[in-house]
Formats: C-alpha cells, structure tokens, sequence
C-alpha cells in the first residue's frame, strides 16, 4: 500500500567509488565521473545544492510554485566530469576521506604573473588578525562592519601577494572608492607596456586600471572594474582575460548571490579568491551561493565590539507616531500612507529642523523617491544646503553632488535626503552623525548597511543618533520595529528619549529581560499593566508568586490579552483556566479581539516594549526595550483602552 511505503536512502560504501578520485581545481572543481555509483555521484552533487527558500515561503503560504525549483544548484555536469564552485572543496574531501577513497589532486589555478608592489600603510590592531585569517587560506569572506576598512585589508592582500589582482564591485561610486584607496595605499613598482599605435588622442595609462563607469583603461597589473561591464553577447558570457589575474577580491560579496555576479565568479580561474561584505546573510536565504564561490567566512567582525572601539557613542532615539491605516490592503497600500500622512511628514520635518540648531548634520532616508523628493522640498529654503540623492540620478550628477556635498564649509548647515539604494554601498560623507528613519524596515541587514553611513570618524563627532520612527498603531510596522530593535542591539546601540534625555535605556533580549522585569513588578507600587496576546499557563505559574505579592502590597495588576476565540481550539480550555486562575489571585483580565501589541506599564512610568510576550514562553531571538518616561507610557496606556493618553506622543506640528 502506498502509504504504508518508506523511503529508503541507500547507505554509501567503499564499493561506490573508484580506486582513485582525479579532482582538478579550476574556475570549478571537476571530479571524473568514472568509476562512480549513481548514489555517490548524487551525494558530491548536493554539496553544490541548497533548498530554495522562495519555494519553501510560498509553498507554506499555499501559493503556487509553478516554475520555482525546490533546489537550488550551483554545480554542473557533462559526461565525463561533475563540477563543484571552489568553496565546496573542504566539504568534498571531507566527503571522500569519509570512505577512505584516495585522491589525486591537480591544481590547473591561475597565479597570473608577479608584481612588484608594496602596501604603503599601518593596518590597525583590530584589522591585523582580519587580514592574517586571509592570507592563512587561498580563498575565504571576511565580514566586517562599514568603516572598518576593508578596502584598506584589500590593499593589503595585494601587497602580500604579489601577484597582478582583479578587484570586482557592484556600483560605479565603489569603483571609484577603490581607485582611491588604491593609490593611496599601494606603491606599485611596474612599467606598461607601450600601447599599439592607434590614430587620435593618446590615452594616458595607469597602474591601476578601471573597467566600467564609461572607461576601459585596463592595465593587467591592478584592475578594478564593475561586475556588469565583465560580461558580453547579452550578459551570456564572460569576456576571457578574467581567468588572467592570479587574485580576485569581490567588493560586497553578497551580491554574488544574483545571477549574473555568479556567472563572473565562476570563470574566475585565480588561486586567490576573498570576499568582502558587511552583510554576508542574504534576506532572500541566498547567502550558500557567497560562500560556495569566495570561500567560508575566515573572519567576522563583532559589531558590538566594534562599536565600543569607536570614539563616539551610538544612540538610537524612537519617535511614536500617531499613523493609523485601519484601510490599508497589503504592505505596499502601507507605505503609500506613510508617504502621504502630513502629520509623519511634518514630525520628520520638524525634528531635522532641531538636528540642524544643534549643530548636527542629519540624513533623512526613505525608500521611495516620491517621499524623498517630497521631504526635500519641505527642508528646502529653511536649510542653506539640502542635497537630494536619488536612485534616477545620472553619473554625472551624482559625482557632482556628492564633490559638493563633501566641500561644504563645517560651519555651514546641510542635509541630505536619500533613497536607500542610492547610499546603501559606495556613499562615504563622514560628516553624517545623525539618521532620521523616514520608511519603516525590517531587515537586520539593510539597517546595518544605513547605520554605517554614521560610523565614519570626523573631527568633533562625539555622538550618532538614529531617530527611529515607531508606528505603533499600525501592527504590520510595529513588527517591523520589534526586528530593526533586535538589529540596534546586535550593532551596540543604546536608546534614549530625545537629544535632552541623559538617562539611557537597555535593549534586552527574551532571556535576559525575564529577572528585570520580576524585579519590576516586585518594586511596583501603584500599578501594572501587562498587554500579552498569548498566555501560557506555566509562564504564568512561575510569575504567580510576584503578581500575588504586588496585589498584597495594594498593587493594582491589570492584564489585555486575546479573546478565547481568537485563539488555536486546542488551547482554549488551557487559556480558560488560564484566566480564571488569574482572577481568584485577584487580577483583573480583559480580552480583546486580534490583539497584537505586546509591552508592560510599571506604575505609569517604566515601559517595556518590544517583541516580548511576558506572558507566554516567547523565542529567546526577540528583543524588548526597558524605559521610564511617564508621557510614552500614558500613550502606551491609552492604547489599550486603560486610561486616557494626557499627553501626546508626538507633537501636532505644520510644515
């Protein structure tokens, strides 16, 4: 019978492989074929593969996932050879020595040719160790926070190496970057070849060439060059002196993950391939296609740790707007509100206009344009510089804003106002010290990418500041901030309630925030008030004792959680008695229908807020913040219906 069959996975032996494996390094790895079982063939293949997250998400979503492989593939085959990507060798011949099979191992490599080059530099103490994890292997990803200077450990490797190297990047303003560092930390000892003799105006040649941004000075020795400007015949293949440079460095290698930054990749032939990237985990799940072709992660760099070796201090200050969008259908409808409220915009406005009397230089940052060009129009005419930096741009024009924007006069005011994308990669202005959220996100990543375009030193910077815009009535962004809260930790922010505020306020994490919070109910006086959608029966019986010993001492403890029917049939009856036990110790419980919020008021003051549920064993992985400020706290009260908000959380203010 068909559902009584199991599926039997055929266990390897000796016997499934050949006496002998020839493997040849390459752009690829090549195992010959011959003398290979079909199940010990398909076990060295799937060291190449991975589950394609796009297929998981939308299967689990019952969507169709017509024409969306549940694999994803990065190896290839023919007749006589299987090939792997160069990063899979440790897990191959850990795969071979397994069964005992002997391997011959031919290295076809490119070393390209000698260079006589010297790195003209001082690497930091903390960027020593990066750059000796790299020169330990042939290939590997260093991960490492913006302003740690990667390119400088770049010029570096090429320093050691010695060997002619092809530096790969995304954007042409990286390019460019790189051409700078270059020359200002590499002393190449080479002579040019004379060029062939060509009608016209003589090209002047460099050391270090570039490829892309609309020239084609390649020299062969040092070449920096644009992924997109690699490729030719319809972005189908890869022109041939790619597999000529004995070492390449990959710039923000998680873009190696797209397809045509992969196609590059693998006709790399170089003995030394390394990745550079402050965010090596792709949102997408993509990530095993970066370490496939550069390499494992030979150092990564705590951005924590980080944060604390800088000279200035990071501060996160969270803006409660008052956005509501009770009509909004899907993600998309939410933004366009978020876009078109007067009142956000004129908070946002408002509080660049107080940054600027400060004496601080703040970025506004939005994913769309039509929001950027929006805000920009409002600072224009109240600041003397307000640059606007969009995706739609022209070359031309953005190198002339951003020569502008870095020879403004330190005592002049000015104020950028950007799209994402545009100042995601390859925008370096020091000067910037604050960041005004404008659109919500949610990835880790993406927010580690914006708070680095603070990180860079600048004389006089003792502070960055992002202000985080929290809608907190609008459950969809509210989650959002609930993951950006969890990023802030992880990059060693610390939070505070406006420029004024000398009190700072810790993010926890599910674990940690359990003892402070009985701590808080234990110091309680007046009230609590705890808004849960989930309750567990033994988080509460372990909670039991505090709650009883504050409702003794005169405390009054409310709790907001979700009605019976919104919750799993199987786990009403638990629920039920749940709540009843509750009400005999004296609390008082109100439910409510799709209740989403989860914080804690401590007798109208300390707030606790995140993505904690206090009542429930939640995943350790969410973060919650602790603060004391009686006017958030008395919104966070009217939220729930428990008492009148006195004071508004963000003040009514015109443009």
């Amino acid at each position: 019978m068909p559902w009584k069959r199991k599926r039997t996975q055929t266990k390897l032996t000796r016997r499934d492989f050949p006496l002998q494996v020839n493997l040849h390094r390459s752009n690829l790895i090549y195992i010959e074929k011959k003398g290979f079982s079909q199940g010990a063939l398909n076990t060295l293949k799937r060291l190449a593969a991975f589950p394609n997250p796009e297929f998981r998400s939308k299967q689990a979503m019952r969507i169709s996932v017509y024409g969306i492989p549940r694999v994803l593939d990065c190896g290839y085959e023919d007749e006589e050879y299987i090939a792997l990507p160069r990063g899979c060798i440790d897990e191959l011949l850990g795969s071979l020595n397994q069964y005992e099979v002997p391997v011959v191992l031919e290295d076809h490599r490119s070393l390209g040719h000698s260079i006589d080059v010297e790195f003209n530099g001082v690497l930091r103490p903390e960027q020593e160790p990066a750059a000796r994890a790299l020169l330990d292997a042939d290939m590997g990803v260093l991960s490492a926070t913006t302003a740690f200077g990667k390119t400088v450990i770049g010029a570096y490797l090429i320093g050691q190496r010695k060997v002619n190297t092809l530096v790969l990047v995304q954007s042409s303003a990286l390019l460019e970057q790189w051409k700078s560092s270059l020359e200002q930390f590499l002393n190449i000892h080479e002579v040019l070849p004379e060029p062939p003799k060509k009608r016209g105006r003589k090209k002047k040649q460099h050391l270090i060439g570039q490829i892309g941004s609309g020239k084609n000075t390649r020299s062969g020795i040092v070449d920096i060059a644009t992924m997109q400007s690699l490729l030719e015949g319809g972005e189908k293949s890869v022109k041939s002196f790619v597999t000529e440079y004995g070492m390449v460095i990959v710039d923000e290698c998680h873009h190696v993950a797209a397809f045509t930054f992969e196609t590059v990749l693998k006709a790399v032939e170089a003995k030394y391939v390394y990745g550079l990237s402050a965010t090596p985990v792709r949102k997408d799940g993509h990530h095993p296609i970066i370490f496939m072709q550069c390499g494992p992660v030979r150092y990564l760099v705590d951005a924590k740790s980080q944060a604390e070796k800088r000279r200035f201090s990071h501060m996160v200050i969270p803006r409660f707007t008052r956005l509501r969008l009770p009509n909004a259908n899907g993600i998309q409808d939410m933004y366009a509100g978020v876009i078109e409220n007067h009142n956000r915009n004129a908070l946002l406005v408002s509080d660049t206009l107080k940054l600027i009397q400060e004496g601080r230089t703040p970025i506004l940052l939005t994913e769309r344009k039509d929001h950027a060009v929006l805000l920009a129009g409002h600072l224009s005419g109240k600041v003397k510089h307000v640059f606007l930096l969009i995706g739609s741009d022209k070359q031309k024009d953005k190198r002339e804003k951003l020569t502008a924007l870095q020879n403004v006069p330190d005592g002049e005011d000015v104020v950028v106002v950007a799209t994402g994308k545009y100042i995601g990669e390859g925008f370096d202005a020091p000067r910037l010290d604050t960041l005004l959220l404008a659109m919500p996100i949610s990835w880790k990543g993406t927010l580690a990418q914006y708070a680095g375009r603070l990180h860079r030193n600048y004389e006089g910077k003792q502070e960055v500041r992002i202000y985080d815009y929290v809608d907190i009535h609008v459950p969809t962004l509210e989650r959002m901030y609930h993951k950006r809260l969890k990023g802030y930790a992880e990059l060693g922010y610390q939070v505070k309630f406006g420029a004024a505020d000398q009190s700072v306020s810790v993010i926890y994490d599910g674990h940690s925030s359990m003892l402070p919070f009985e701590q808080d109910l234990d110091d309680a006086i007046r009230s609590v008030v705890i808004v849960s959608p989930y309750l567990q029966k033994e988080r509460i019986v372990k909670l039991l004792p505090s709650l009883q010993k504050a409702v003794a001492s005169g405390v009054e403890i409310v709790i907001h959680t979700r009605t019976l029917d919104d919750r799993e049939l199987s786990n009403q009856e638990s629920v039920r008695e749940t709540i009843k036990m509750l009400e005999l110790a004296d609390i008082v419980v109100h439910t409510h229908k799709a209740l989403n919020q989860r914080y804690a008021v401590v007798d109208e003051s300390v707030v606790w807020y995140g993505g904690v549920d206090f009542l429930a064993f939640g995943r350790k992985d969410t973060d919650v913040l602790r603060f004391t400020n009686s006017d958030i706290a008395g919104e966070f009260l009217a939220l729930c219906g428990h008492a009148e908000s006195e004071q508004l959380v963000m003040e009514d203010v015109s443009m």
